[in-house]
C-alpha cells in the first residue's frame, strides 16, 4: 500500500512540473519612448525549453493577459505591448487558444483587399485600370496600391489625377533608364517607352497579428518594338500588422527584383525613380498637409534631402484632426539615409498636392548586374490623430534593429 502512495505521489510531481514549464523572457525597452511593435522568438527556443509548438501553447504577458501570436519561418511573433512591463511567457495549457485574428485577404473586382478588423485597410490592384474615356489608354495599369485607407476611415492616396495620369497610389517605377544603351522609361508611361504590371501572386497568407501577399510584376521594355522585353522581375512583398492601436496599423513594403538582361540595366540619377512613392489624396493642399523629415527639415526644404524616416499629415476629411503616414527607410537600402522627393507647396499650379517618395538614385545611378538579386525594405505607419518625432524616432530605432530579448528562466 505504501509502494502506491510512493508512486501517486511521483505521478503528482510529473504532471505539477508539467504544467508548470514555460519559456520565460523579456523585451529590452530601451531608453526611448516604447510602442506596440512586433517582436519574434525562434520557434527552436521553445522547443528546447520542453513546450509543445501546438495548438495549445499560449503566450501570456507578466499581467496574465493571453497574447495572440503568429508563426513564420521558422519564429512566432507578436506585438509587445507598451502598457506592459515588457516580461512574457510561452506555456502549454489544456485548451487551446481561442484568440481569433481579425486580418483577412479578400479578391474583389480585380483587387485584393487586406481588411483589418472588418474594414478594408489596403487594396493591391492586380487587374487593369484604364483611365477616363477620352484620355489615352496608354495610361491603363496594374500592379500598384490603392486605397490605403486610415483607421478611422480616410483615403490617403490618389490615381490618375489629370495632372499626371500616370500616378497610381503608391507605386515605384524606374524613370530615367538605360537598357544597352537606350533610355527607357518605366514611370511616365505616355512616352510609350515601358511599363510595369502585375503577373502572378506568389504567396498569400493571414493570421492573428499580420497578413501578408507577395506579387510578381514586370517591368517591360516597350522600346524593341518587335516583341516587348522583360527588363525587370520584381517581387513586391506586403504585410499589413494589427499592432493593437485603434488609431494606427503597421504596412511593411518590401521589393525585390533581378534582370534578366544579358547586359543588365542602368537606373540613371534622377530627382524621380524606384524605392516608394505615393500621390496623396486631392484635399491635401499647401494650407493644410505638413511633413517632418529625421534630420528636421519640414516642407519647405526637405526635397532632396536625406532621412532615416519622414512624417506627412495632414487634415482629415471631415476637418477634425489629422491623418498621416509615417515612411521608414531600412538601414540596408542603398543610399541609406535615403534621399527624398518632395512636392513643394507651390507644386501643380500653386495648389500644393502632395507627393511623397523615398528615391534611392536621386544623387547616384545603380547599375543593376545581370541576374544578380537587389532589395529594398519600408515600413510605413498609417494613423489617424497626431504621431510626433520621438514616437516616429522609435519606430524607425526598431525598423532598423528589432530589439534583444532576453531568456529570463525556461
Amino acid at each position: 500500500m505504501l509502494n502506491r502512495y510512493f508512486v501517486l505521489f511521483f505521478i503528482l510531481i510529473a504532471v505539477s512540473c508539467e504544467k508548470e514549464k514555460s519559456f520565460k523572457f523579456q523585451v529590452d525597452r530601451g531608453n526611448g519612448i516604447f510602442l506596440n511593435q512586433p517582436q519574434s522568438i525562434q520557434e527552436d527556443d521553445i522547443v528546447s525549453s520542453g513546450l509543445r509548438l501546438d495548438a495549445t501553447l499560449a503566450l501570456k504577458s507578466n499581467s496574465g493577459e493571453q497574447i495572440p501570436f503568429q508563426k513564420e519561418n521558422g519564429k512566432l511573433w507578436f506585438i509587445s505591448n507598451s502598457n506592459e512591463q515588457g516580461s512574457y511567457k510561452f506555456v502549454n495549457q489544456k485548451e487551446e487558444s481561442s484568440l481569433h485574428g481579425e486580418l483577412l485577404l479578400q479578391k474583389e473586382n480585380g483587387n485584393l483587399n487586406v481588411q483589418l478588423n472588418g474594414n478594408t485597410a489596403v487594396s493591391y490592384r492586380f487587374d487593369m485600370t484604364y483611365p477616363p474615356e477620352g484620355v489615352d489608354s496608354i495610361y491603363g495599369k496594374s500592379g500598384y496600391i490603392h486605397p490605403i485607407i486610415t483607421p478611422k476611415g480616410d483615403t490617403l492616396t490618389r490615381i490618375q489625377p489629370p495632372d499626371h495620369y500616370h500616378h497610381y497610389g503608391l507605386w515605384a517605377p524606374w524613370t530615367h533608364t538605360q537598357i544597352d544603351g537606350e533610355r527607357v522609361d518605366f514611370w511616365n508611361l505616355k512616352e510609350g517607352m515601358g511599363t510595369v504590371l502585375f503577373k502572378e501572386f506568389k504567396e498569400q497568407s493571414t493570421g492573428n497579428l499580420f497578413t501578408s501577399f507577395t506579387a510578381t510584376q514586370e517591368h517591360i521594355d516597350l522600346k524593341t518594338q518587335s516583341k516587348p522585353q522583360v527588363a525587370l522581375n520584381e517581387d513586391v512583398t506586403v504585410k499589413i500588422w494589427d499592432i493593437n492601436r485603434p488609431d494606427r496599423y503597421m504596412f511593411d513594403y518590401i521589393t525585390n527584383f533581378s534582370s534578366p538582361l544579358e547586359n543588365g540595366i542602368l537606373f540613371e540619377a534622377y530627382r524621380y525613380g524606384g524605392g516608394l512613392g505615393l500621390r496623396f489624396h486631392e484635399r491635401w493642399k499647401a494650407d493644410n498637409c505638413t511633413v517632418l523629415a529625421s534630420e528636421g527639415k519640414d516642407r519647405s526644404n526637405a526635397d532632396g534631402s536625406n532621412a532615416r524616416w519622414c512624417i506627412v499629415s495632414g487634415e482629415s476629411s471631415d476637418g477634425n484632426g489629422e491623418s498621416g503616414i509615417l515612411f521608414l527607410s531600412h538601414p540596408d537600402n542603398r543610399m541609406h539615409p535615403e534621399p527624398m522627393r518632395i512636392w513643394p507647396k507651390d507644386a501643380n499650379g500653386g495648389r500644393g498636392d502632395m507627393f511623397f517618395e523615398f528615391c534611392p538614385i536621386r544623387h547616384e545611378e545603380w547599375r543593376i548586374e545581370p541576374d544578380k538579386n537587389y532589395g529594398l525594405k519600408y515600413r510605413m505607419i498609417v494613423f489617424d490623430g497626431e504621431l510626433g518625432a520621438q514616437e516616429a524616432e522609435a519606430y524607425w530605432q526598431h525598423f532598423a534593429k528589432e530589439p534583444k530579448i532576453e531568456v529570463t528562466k525556461n
